[in-house]
């Protein structure tokens, strides 16, 4: 790449991991990379997602796999909110540095501000002007906010991590990814949570009945839920804050959660006005990850794309930039089978074609396993255990689907089999460690 034109050969918007897994390799090959940052290095999944997010579920998990092993484990946990959020702090507070540290020893600028595009090859930060032969816009997403009367009294994902004192009273609304698993662990915190449904069917990508499961678990451990409920305003009462719904309904707390999904991070970059395509769901590339202006790519959860916007698709992603931008290919970008999982207690996780699907083709067939007949899973003394495994007609594996305690660790290891496309006779080769959870989720192959 040229710099005689140009500040930098490549520039990164944004420093998630859309931008520093692929832009940290790219600059130790010489390549002159500038990355362009608002707020904490290393974006949501490190600082207020991911691994903030494990770090507060780890008590809940461990405590519910105690409460299932009770007679010969005993007594039940106590948890600690204050320490385990002070904990948190203590795993995730130094990644920012560790990160900018790491880019800054690979010779990459890290620039502090927000960047604005004033033509194709020319944003403009802190009131100065940066060039760069290339781009890539890996700003992400951020917590959308219902707009109703009300909403300032709303929080979002962030302000529930940050919590210092765990409120008795929790209303969340919605029930994805984020309105799921914060029920679960606040509810395991002690807290009564509600949640608050706009239709009548939560975790819409994952298995039905499996979520169904998951629900029932909750609702014996004090979650309700409420389905086909329509959210007029909010209000607060000295404190008492309430969700009005259905025109004459309302549901009290002392703490409200919108967690309704998450919007791409496409405002105030001047992508109107220098062309580059996007809409509500992201910014529009093609397979090489190009925009409307080919030397203006896209990475990370702010594409608008099919795959799960999920943090190992991003690293997938600035990976396929860095060898693109390297030479190392000149070939579209073809994703992997990627798993996804949400942490709940159950935890539901799938990786490649669903039960759903399946069903919809003649070739495939699903085959329905109730784990806990398989004695490892009777170890820990698992309540719920239960996959949904999707075969090709030569009884190669094409997709599974698992509830369970271990059902991120089973997906995990399942999933060469699929990506790999491995044969029944080279499954076969494949020894494992006994007795393990990998070794019991091969079991059903």
């Amino acid at each position: 790449m040229s710099t005689n034109t140009y500040d930098y050969d490549v520039l990164y918007l944004g420093s998630g991991h859309g931008t520093f897994d692929g832009a940290i390799p790219l600059a130790a090959q010489g390549v002159k990379v500038a990355v362009v940052e608002s707020g904490l290095v290393g974006g949501t999944c490190p600082n207020r997602g991911c691994n903030a997010k494990i770090t507060l579920e780890a008590p809940a998990a461990l405590a519910n796999q105690v409460s299932e092993m009770q007679g010969l484990v005993n007594p039940a946990l106590t948890l600690n909110w204050q320490n385990t959020v002070a904990h948190k702090h203590e795993v995730i507070d130094a990644l920012p540095e560790f990160i900018a540290d790491l880019m800054k020893d690979n010779g990459i600028a890290l620039i502090k501000g927000r960047g604005h595009f004033i033509d194709s090859h020319t944003i403009i930060v802190n009131g100065e002007k940066i060039s760069a032969e290339k781009f890539v816009i890996a700003t992400g997403m951020h917590p959308h906010q219902l707009d109703l009367p009300g909403r300032q009294i709303v929080n979002n994902s962030n302000a529930f991590m940050n919590l210092k004192k765990l409120p008795k009273r929790i209303a969340i609304i919605g029930a994805g990814y984020i309105g799921m698993e914060f029920a679960s662990i606040a509810s395991a915190f002690g807290s009564q949570v509600t949640v608050i449904m706009r239709a009548n069917k939560a975790l819409r990508r994952f298995h039905q009945p499996f979520v169904e499961k998951i629900i029932t678990k909750l609702n014996h451990t004090g979650v309700t839920f409420i389905k086909n409920a329509n959210i007029n305003s909010f209000s607060d009462d000295f404190g008492n804050k309430a969700i009005h719904y259905n025109d004459t309904e309302k549901i009290e707390a002392d703490w409200i959660l919108d967690a309704t999904g998450r919007i791409p991070n496409t405002t105030s970059l001047g992508l109107e006005e220098i062309g580059v395509d996007y809409d509500k769901d992201g910014i529009i590339v093609n397979d090489y990850l190009q925009t409307t202006i080919p030397h203006i790519y896209a990475s990370g959860d702010v594409i608008k794309k099919k795959q799960p916007k999920l943090t190992p698709t991003a690293i997938f992603e600035s990976l396929y930039l860095m060898k693109t931008f390297t030479g190392a290919t000149k070939q579209p970008i073809v994703y992997p089978a990627i798993p996804s999982t949400v942490f709940t207690t159950p935890r539901i996780a799938r990786v490649g074609i669903t039960p759903e699907e399946a069903a919809e083709d003649e070739n495939l067939t699903v085959s329905a396993n109730n784990i806990l007949d398989n004695w490892y899973r009777n170890v820990e003394k698992e309540a719920f255990g239960e996959n949904k495994l999707v075969y090709t007609k030569s009884h190669q594996l094409v997709g599974a689907t698992e509830i369970s305690n271990h059902a991120e660790d089973v997906i995990n290891t399942l999933l060469p089999a699929i990506e790999l496309k491995l044969t029944p006779e080279q499954v076969g080769r494949i020894i494992h460690i006994f007795p393990t959870i990998g070794s019991a989720a091969w079991e059903n192959l």
